[in-house]
């Protein structure tokens, strides 16, 4: 499959199964409606028993005044700070489970639509990939955050090398430090571009491995990395879908900025709002272009046809099978 073949194919899919944008941003909804009821009313209680007025929060005195003594305020108040923290765990746990049983069933639905073109999104199909997925997708996504944390780990590390042997180069000659300094940043920029498109595209690559062949965490990954070894332009595929998003977004932001100064339809097309059902349109159709391209190498092409024969030429060939004089059979 060609690249424009494939970015027709998710293009037109996400059309077909618009709701998913709207079920996408319908969340984001709900997670700011969660935050200022799970978090946003237990801190509106802890400010009041602190005695920070909420009108005056740009006084920093105030602020101050309760930090002056945080032994006597952890013993006073440890009941109250337990509560807000443990409100910020459980707004983080609702928003992380609601967001895989979304994303699970968003790509449980392009996943049946690329099987069977003539499906039509409902909303119980969406549940139902929702539900069937989630175990598998919270592993999956469990694993490669352990993985993003164990990159960033090492990019750190190494970045503090290369910091402490900035600072010896210039002590001795600022020339050789600077070409360091340029250098060494390059390198630590290119590394970490590319680390995090790898990363990327194999985590698109295992759900789509997770949902077409039915495997598990390690072993979507796994399978991931097997593809994009065997076909190298599936990564050059995400990379290139990857720039147009952000060459897209940028776009978006140019447009939308000059209709602040329209009064009334300038708030309205210059909310975050807008871009930010643009960007998860935009998102669906990355992940709709990259199973189709990854069915289609997998799974192959559609299977061509045979030829019929016409019934001119298959008679002489039943007439050479069953001869017309041969004697009936015992």
């Amino acid at each position: 499959m060609k690249y424009i073949e494939a970015m027709k194919d998710g293009f037109l899919l996400i059309n077909r199964h618009w709701p998913l944008v709207l079920i996408q941003v319908g969340m984001m909804f709900i997670s700011i409606i969660g935050f200022f009821i799970i978090v946003g009313i237990p801190l509106a209680i802890a400010f009041i028993i602190f005695g920070i007025d909420l009108t005056e929060l740009t006084h920093l005195k105030d602020i101050f005044r309760i930090l002056s003594g945080p032994s006597d305020l952890l013993s006073k108040y440890i009941g109250l700070i337990l509560i807000v923290l443990a409100s910020f765990i459980l707004y983080f746990l609702m928003v992380t489970m609601l967001g895989i049983y979304v994303f699970g069933g968003s790509i449980g639905v392009i996943g049946r639509a690329i099987r069977d073109k003539t499906r039509k999104f409902t909303s119980r199909a969406f549940l139902e990939e929702g539900k069937r997925l989630f175990l598998r997708m919270l592993g999956f996504t469990s694993v490669i955050g352990v993985i993003l944390i164990v990159v960033f780990f090492i990019l750190g590390i190494f970045g503090g090398g290369v910091a402490s042997l900035i600072s010896y180069a210039q002590s001795m000659d600022s020339t050789i430090a600077l070409f360091l300094v340029t250098f060494f940043s390059l390198i630590i920029v290119m590394m970490a571009f590319t680390l995090i498109l790898g990363i990327i595209s194999v985590t698109l690559y295992g759900f789509a491995s997770l949902y077409f062949k039915g495997t598990g965490a390690f072993k979507s990954i796994s399978e991931a990395v097997k593809f994009l070894v065997r076909y190298p332009n599936g990564f050059w595929l995400y990379t290139v879908l990857f720039i147009g998003y952000l060459v897209a977004s940028f776009f978006l932001g140019l447009i939308s900025y000059p209709f602040t100064l329209v009064p009334i339809i300038g708030a309205f097309f210059s909310f975050p709002f807008m871009s930010y059902l643009f960007q998860t349109y935009l998102g669906l159709v990355i992940i709709a272009i990259i199973f189709s391209y990854y069915y289609a190498k997998e799974f192959g092409e559609e299977p061509v046809q045979p030829v019929a024969e016409s019934p001119q030429a298959a008679a002489p060939e039943q007439e050479e099978q069953i001869p017309p004089d041969s004697p009936p059979s015992e």
